[in-house]
């Protein structure tokens, strides 16, 4: 999700467009002509429809990888770190030659197509007939090899087509959203065109989440009486008709609308230069750069604190509600609330915070927040005595206590990386010369992005099994001195961030100032 903010600075900066000649309200909140709708709107309901799909399937994901009988919060680390790891390597590698070999159209159907595919056979093949498809006999050999307190290792093989759907609705985000969509977008729009619509396609991806979660919780909910099977395929099949709606917009757009586009527009478009490079290479320019190296420590520190509390919360949430329909339920609606005020913020207060109180208060937020409710989490999660104290006051159970508390965390924790975190990281870009921004953005996506959510999972895994009661429950109280630390660190990278921020902004050369849009 993303956020777009103007500020004033210095320097040689490339040439700024003149906003279009509208009212002062118009201007601001719809600063589009009419001959522009037939791009625009087929632009945002892509946009909507790509983020919708994502929804539906992380509420799905979770919901099947923890619940489904063997498994438990404890797989999610192993997912993410020697499943979703791997095939994002995968999924880019293939991606990157399948790009050098085919037309971007046919590039776009194809990927847009693979993942429908699949989501196809899993929903009316696959999970319908489990005991098919589960190697019984090998995983439970494992497991007496391994031991009931590696149960969680096991599980990830026992229910592998599970797995693969798991990393499948991970892929997605990355993927359609970051890549297809967004490629798309900068491919076929102008400079101009991205300053006003830009804002637009952020306001439709933040939307998503608040309408899916609640449509997703109501449709949970009524078909509770049946089989939990029939629930994916009623939202799957959802989802297959998104898809084909958005491969309909986009044969739309490049039949009636590219077109007909002016030769200067053409000319105009947004160059899409992304750098390719590879996960030893990113790691060996971000370390020779201190600037880069500092923004990777905020992204890393993001995924670090973020997937340590998630998994111990998720723990917590599959005792609340061991029946899939339930579990489902409540996590639809965090998503539902993550969306509500996500869009709330990033357009009433996102860019008048920015703006009032500066770079560095503003990036300190999302530690605060992600570091401090985890804090309080884990706290009373690793301290029965307090929470059963606390729990009466707040007038819920202590297990219910903790999972509102880790609700609070996961969503807050979203609602400030879309707000706060994202819009600061992507300014942190601004000083650096062409080059730099292409090559770090590049290693920060490689390398950053991964290290913090896979580290963390490693990190859970380590601990488990040293502690060896196969419980993520069980390591709660190492957690909170780990998650401090990271914080603290996280903090201190602000900070110091901060002053090589404000040093590169003031060696630009002062010819003439300008008004920069960032969109981050």
């Amino acid at each position: 999700m993303l956020q777009s903010y103007e500020f004033r600075t210095s320097g040689s900066m490339q040439h700024t467009e003149q906003p279009p000649a509208f009212g002062k309200w118009r201007n601001r909140l719809w600063p589009f002509h009419r001959h522009e709708m037939k791009k625009l709107f087929p632009l945002i309901l892509m946009k909507f429809l790509v983020s919708v799909i994502y929804c539906v399937l992380f509420c799905l994901k979770d919901t099947i990888a923890i619940t489904t009988k063997g498994s438990g919060a404890e797989a999610i680390p192993v997912l993410k770190s020697v499943v979703v790891f791997p095939a994002a390597l995968i999924a880019a590698f293939c991606y990157s030659r399948l790009s050098t070999m085919v037309k971007k159209t046919t590039l776009f159907y194809t990927t847009t197509l693979s993942f429908l595919l699949f989501l196809f056979v899993y929903a009316f093949f696959i999970y319908p007939n489990p005991d098919s498809f589960i190697p019984h006999e090998s995983a439970n050999w494992l497991t007496s090899v391994l031991g009931e307190n590696q149960s969680h290792w096991v599980s990830v093989y026992r229910n592998w087509m599970h797995s693969l759907f798991f990393a499948v609705a991970e892929l997605w985000g990355s993927v359609m959203i970051l890549v297809v969509f967004w490629g798309f977008a900068n491919e076929i729009t102008t400079i101009s065109e991205a300053k006003r619509s830009y804002n637009i396609y952020i306001a439709a991806g933040n939307l998503a989440p608040l309408i899916t979660g609640k449509a997703v919780n109501w449709l949970t909910k009524k078909l509770s009486i049946f089989e939990f099977s029939f629930t994916v395929q009623c939202l799957i099949t959802f989802v297959l008709v998104a898809g084909f709606t958005i491969i309909g917009l986009y044969g739309y757009v490049q039949r009636k609308v590219l077109v007909n586009l002016p030769i200067k527009s053409k000319e105009e478009v947004v160059p899409t230069k992304k750098e390719k490079i590879s996960f030893f290479q990113g790691l060996k320019h971000l370390v020779t750069s201190p600037y880069l190296l500092g923004i990777t420590v905020l992204v890393i520190g993001y995924g670090f604190c973020f997937t340590l509390v998630e998994i111990s919360w998720k723990a917590n949430l599959k005792l609340a509600f061991p029946n899939q329909a339930d579990f489902q339920a409540f996590t639809a609606e965090c998503q539902s609330y993550v969306g509500g005020f996500a869009f709330f913020i990033s357009a009433f207060l996102g860019s008048s915070i920015l703006r009032r109180f500066g770079w560095l208060v503003t990036a300190q937020i999302a530690p605060l927040i992600v570091g401090g409710a985890g804090l309080i989490f884990l706290l009373l999660c690793s301290n029965p005595a307090m929470t059963n104290l606390v729990a009466p006051l707040a007038g819920v159970s202590p297990l219910f206590l903790l999972v509102y508390l880790g609700a609070f965390h996961n969503v807050s924790s979203k609602i400030a990386k879309y707000s706060f975190f994202d819009p600061t990281k992507e300014m942190a870009y601004i000083p650096l010369t062409e080059n730099e921004k292409v090559k770090g953005k590049a290693s920060i996506d490689i390398v950053g992005s991964r290290l913090g959510k896979t580290g963390a999972s490693f990190v859970n895994l380590f601990l488990i099994g040293i502690v060896g009661t196969g419980s993520a429950l069980s390591i709660t109280h190492i957690l909170v001195p780990l998650t401090l630390i990271v914080t603290i660190a996280w903090m201190v990278a602000v900070s110091s961030l901060n002053k090589k921020f404000a040093l590169k902004i003031s060696q630009l050369e002062p010819k003439d100032e300008q008004v920069i849009s960032i969109t981050s």
